[in-house]
C-alpha cells in the first residue's frame, strides 16, 4: 500500500499534521522511533489558542492550568502578574499531550507505527520509500516532524538550513499536595536565557536554557540552587539535556514531495523558546499544503515555505531583535521591562496570538536602549 502521506515523528507537529490529513480523508501513516507514550523533556506550557485549530476537547491532555506568573532576579526582587486571558495557560506533560494528539489522528483513520526508527529513504516511482529497522513503507508525500535531533532533514537533503542551536537542561521533580497555579521565571542567575519552574498536577518541570551566545555555564549547579526556592532537591531528580532549534531567519522548508515541520523546521521562538504552539501551527500548515498537493496544486509545498516564512518568520525577526537587546542587558530589561505592569499582559497576548512581536518589540527595544543611555548619564 502507498499512503498519501507518511509523517515521521509523533510530536505536536506530527500529530497535528496526521490529524488534519486523516480528517480530510487522506491515508496517513505516522512513524515514531520511540514507544508511545514516551517521555519528552519540556516545560510544557501551551497557549490555549491552539484549541481553535482543532474540533475536540483537550481537557484530558492538560495536567493543570496557570493564571499567574512570578518573576525573580537572582531569586529575589520578585514581580507577580496575573494572566488576564479568557482561558488560563495550559501546563501539559508531553508524553500524555503528544500521545493524545496522535490518538485523535488515529480516530480519524491515521495509522501509527511506534518503536519504528527510519533508517533510510529514497524517492522512486513518484513516491517516497521509507525504510525502517522493521519494514519499508511507501508514501506519495513526506512530512518530517522528527525534532531538533532527528535525521530526516539531512536524509531529505536540507544541508544549508539556517538554524541556531541553543541548549536546555530540565528536571522533573515530584511533589505532594496541590501546586499553585503559578509559572515561575528567574532572570538573573543565567546569562543569555532564563530558568523556569512550570507546575504540573504532581510536580514541577524545572529547567534552564540559553537562547543566544554559547558561553559555557554550569546548568546543573544553577538548577540545584534554584530548586532550593521551592524546597526541592533537583540533584536527586532525573535531569535531561536537549538542544533547542531556534528560528534564525527565513529558510526553505520544502523539497521533492516533502516538507519539514515542528523543530525540524526550527520554529522555536528565539526570545521565549516557546515551541509547542509554533510546532502545532507548522503541522497544521504542512497538512494543508500536502492536501493541496495531493489535489494537484504544483505550488502547494513552495507556498508552505512562503507561509511559514511570512506568517511566522517575519514576526520572529522581531523576537530575535528583542532577544538580542534583552539578554545582552538583562538587568535593565528586568527593571524597565518586566517590572512594567503591562509587560506580562503583552507577552501573554503574543503567546495567545492576540498580538505580534512587531506590534510591541520596536517600542520595547527603544525603551531598553533608553535605559542603557540612562545608565551612562
Amino acid at each position: 500500500m502507498t499512503f498519501d502521506c507518511i509523517v515521521v515523528g509523533a510530536g505536536p507537529a506530527g500529530g497535528t499534521a496526521a490529524y488534519h490529513l486523516a480528517k480530510r480523508g487522506h491515508s496517513v501513516l505516522v512513524l515514531e522511533k520511540e514507544s508511545l507514550p514516551r517521555y519528552k523533556p519540556c516545560g510544557g506550557g501551551v497557549s490555549p489558542v491552539v484549541a481553535q485549530w482543532f474540533d475536540f476537547d483537550f481537557s484530558p491532555a492538560i495536567s493543570m492550568t496557570v493564571d499567574k506568573i512570578r518573576y525573580t532576579w537572582k531569586m529575589g526582587d520578585p514581580v507577580e502578574a496575573e494572566i488576564k486571558t479568557a482561558e488560563p495557560i495550559w501546563m501539559v506533560r508531553r508524553d500524555i499531550f503528544d500521545h493524545f494528539l496522535v490518538q485523535q489522528a488515529q480516530k480519524q483513520g491515521a495509522e501509527l507505527r511506534d518503536n519504528t526508527e527510519v533508517k533510510s529513504i529514497n524517492f522512486e516511482n513518484d513516491a517516497w520509500q521509507v525504510n525502517t529497522s522493521n519494514e519499508s513503507f511507501s508514501g506519495r508525500y513526506l512530512i518530517a516532524a522528527d525534532g531538533a535531533k532527528g535525521p530526516m532533514a539531512k536524509l531529505l537533503g536540507f544541508k544549508e538550513r539556517k538554524r541556531r542551536l541553543a541548549g536546555a537542561l530540565e528536571a522533573e521533580v515530584s511533589t505532594t499536595g496541590e501546586n499553585e497555579r503559578t509559572a515561575y521565571f528567574e532572570f538573573g542567575m543565567l546569562k543569555n536565557g532564563y530558568i523556569w519552574n512550570f507546575p504540573k498536577a504532581d510536580g514541577y518541570s524545572i529547567g534552564v536554557g540559553t537562547f543566544r551566545g554559547s558561553e559555557p555555564q554550569d546548568f546543573k549547579s544553577l538548577l540545584a540552587e534554584y530548586g532550593t526556592m521551592f524546597g526541592v532537591n533537583v540533584s536527586a531528580s532525573k535531569q535531561y539535556g536537549h538542544p533547542l532549534c531556534l528560528w534564525d531567519g527565513n529558510q526553505n522548508l520544502h523539497t521533492q514531495n516533502a516538507v519539514l515541520a515542528g523543530e525540524a523546521a526550527c520554529v522555536v521562538d528565539p526570545f521565549t523558546a516557546e515551541g509547542i504552539r509554533p510546532s502545532i501551527y507548522s503541522g497544521l500548515k504542512a497538512s494543508e499544503a500536502v492536501s493541496q498537493a495531493i489535489a494537484g496544486d504544483p505550488n502547494a509545498l513552495a507556498n508552505y515555505t512562503q507561509v511559514i516564512n511570512e506568517e511566522w518568520g517575519a514576526d520572529m525577526k522581531w523576537a530575535q531583535r528583542l532577544a538580542g537587546a534583552f539578554y545582552q542587558f538583562p538587568k535593565i530589561g528586568y527593571n524597565i521591562g518586566i517590572k512594567r505592569p503591562s509587560a506580562t499582559e503583552r507577552m501573554v497576548q503574543i503567546l495567545c496570538g492576540e498580538l505580534r512581536y512587531s506590534d510591541v518589540a520596536g517600542r520595547a527595544i527603544k525603551r531598553l536602549s533608553g535605559g542603557l543611555l540612562g545608565m551612562g548619564g
